[in-house]
């Protein structure tokens, strides 16, 4: 059993809320691993070419290809995204975007799989948890668990966070704010976010040692799916 592990940060490692809880999942699943990060990497979205159909490989030329073999061969995943603007970044959402490649022809190199999801955002992390837990539903991959946290947003280090009128510091803590680092958001300082980290990881490696059964689990992403889509009609 092998895990991957996507930071989506384009920050650096040691300074990312992001990579530090999908570590932290990772560490405490007791599974093989491999942690990745998108720091750096040229992703493009779907160009919606259909290239991909007949064979289900995605035909464009980027750092997507040095990943797909790791995406097919893992047998789950734990994906980690800031907040941008309520939502996942670009980099996270076009690496997503291209999954797409893999649903062609009832495609099922992913169904059944499971997943963690962790979002971190300097107000608030569920939105872009939800929605990569949203991808992994279109890909009939099931989230055992979701991990959010607050992160240091940049207004923290921009040189305008005490003035700047719209920044996350004025918002949190009101006008004439004086940032020190002890008000400066750190995934590693939130005991509740680093026992969530630790419990998903945890209940990952649970899920993945008890032997569970693919076909079981797309069945059910499947109904959850059209579930969704149902409402969404409404």
């Amino acid at each position: 059993m092998k895990i991957l592990g996507i930071s989506g940060s384009c920050r650096k490692d040691e300074t990312s809320g992001v990579y530090r809880l999908v570590q932290s999942v990772l560490e405490n699943t007791g599974m093989e691993y491999e942690l990745v990060s998108l720091r750096g990497k040229m992703i493009s979205g779907c160009i919606a070419c259909l290239g991909c159909v007949t064979d289900n490989v995605c035909k464009v030329k980027d750092d997507m290809e040095s990943l797909r073999d790791k995406i097919v061969e893992a047998d789950a995943y734990v994906i980690g995204a800031p907040n941008c603007y309520s939502t996942l970044n670009a980099v996270t959402h076009a690496f997503l975007e291209r999954w797409f490649q893999f649903r062609h022809q009832e495609g099922n190199l992913l169904w059944g799989k499971l997943g963690v999801a962790v979002g971190v955002g300097g107000m608030d992390g569920r939105l872009p948890a939800a929605d990569i837990e949203k991808f992994f539903l279109y890909s009939f991959i099931e989230t055992v668990a979701a991990v959010t946290g607050q992160g240091a947003a940049s207004c923290y280090t921009c040189g305008y966070g005490e003035t700047c009128g719209v920044g996350v510091p004025t918002m949190l803590y009101g006008e004439g704010v004086k940032i020190t680092p002890d008000m400066v958001p750190n995934v590693v300082k939130q005991p509740d976010v680093m026992k969530a980290a630790v419990d998903a990881g945890r209940l990952l490696g649970q899920r993945l040692n008890a032997g569970h059964e693919r076909s079981q689990v797309t069945l059910r992403m499947q109904a959850k799916m059209m579930e969704r889509l149902g409402k969404s009609a409404e």
